[in-house]
């Protein structure tokens, strides 16, 4: 327990710094290139953020414990928008949003979590199903870089080849440090005696959303609130699309009832309000407040609807 508790704080810091580092190179990179900050986050970060998530699943699926993948996703992606965007307007204030959310990314993020909920409404998720998810994230990705509107005329800040070698490291970091959070986080609360059925979607999907949570807020403290809502979504559409499809590949998925009975519509709900929140141009400080309490609804009532032995 006591080791648990150490390697959870070493590899927290780890995740931390090498979030910090992973954050500005990314930056530095996409603005050389002429890429937008949202595109930057829709892509390139929201991609390197879930990175643990996709290594946790085909981990899992590969030692027969495929149960973790669908609560590990939905967890996740519930924790983004409630935790990470919750967290990040209450610690920066007001989060102004520039781009055009509504007319396309928004809708796209929605429809990924429709997807998933019509998907596994029967407890199944086939290969089919695979491909198809396969084929909408492709088609997301597209649709994003190809609706980028940012401004190239701008002068491109130069990129010297250090940015490289933190982006790099940055990206080692955050999987370790993930990687060694998750271990540990599971560790404690098998110690604790928690229920392993809702580990993957509590205490992994917390684990695992830590790096949206540290980038975004550090995106926030750049004053690049598209950087951090782009993480947001192109998470969790990474999140529904890749962290299922690629793991079913490798083996059959079991679908626990907790999730398609309260976890997987709740995280619907969710979406569609964050959604409504957006309509406004920006995320107040009082609205991530409420998003963090229906974050605490979450925990509670998996809690008292008896998930957890």
């Amino acid at each position: 327990m006591v080791i648990s508790i150490l390697i959870f704080l070493l590899s927290l810091v780890l995740l931390i710094y090498s979030s910090d580092r992973f954050i500005g190179a990314a930056e530095k990179i996409g603005l050389g290139f002429g890429i937008s900050p949202f595109i930057i986050g829709v892509t390139v970060v929201a991609f390197g953020t879930s990175l643990p998530e996709l290594m946790t699943s085909v981990v899992s699926v590969y030692h027969g414990s495929s149960e973790i993948v669908a609560g590990n996703v939905v967890g996740s992606n519930i924790t983004n928008i409630l935790l990470v965007v919750g967290i990040s307007a209450v610690m920066t204030g007001d989060m102004v949003i520039k781009r055009d959310l509504i007319g396309e990314d928004l809708p796209m993020m929605m429809a990924s979590a429709l997807l998933l909920w019509f998907a596994l409404r029967d407890s199944y998720f086939s290969f089919a199903e695979s491909v198809l998810f396969i084929f909408a994230l492709i088609t997301f990705l597209w649709s994003s870089l190809k609706e980028d509107d940012h401004d190239k005329s701008e002068i491109q800040p130069k990129v010297s080849w250090i940015e490289y070698i933190y982006a790099l490291f940055g990206a080692t970091g955050i999987y370790f440090g993930a990687t060694y959070t998750v271990s540990s986080i599971s560790d404690i609360s098998k110690a604790l005696g928690i229920n392993p059925a809702i580990v993957s979607l509590t205490a992994l999907a917390l684990g695992t959303s830590l790096p949206e949570v540290v980038v975004s807020v550090a995106a926030c403290k750049r004053n690049l609130a598209g950087m951090a809502l782009g993480n947001v979504i192109g998470s969790n559409v990474f999140n529904t699309y890749a962290v299922m499809a690629i793991p079913s590949l490798i083996g059959s998925l079991t679908i626990p009832p907790a999730i398609y009975e309260f976890s997987l519509p709740f995280m619907v709900a969710v979406s569609l309000l964050f959604t409504i929140i957006c309509f406004s141009k920006k995320v107040s400080f009082w609205q991530g407040f409420l998003l963090l309490i229906f974050y605490g609804y979450f925990m509670i009532d998996l809690f008292s609807q008896g998930y957890v032995r």
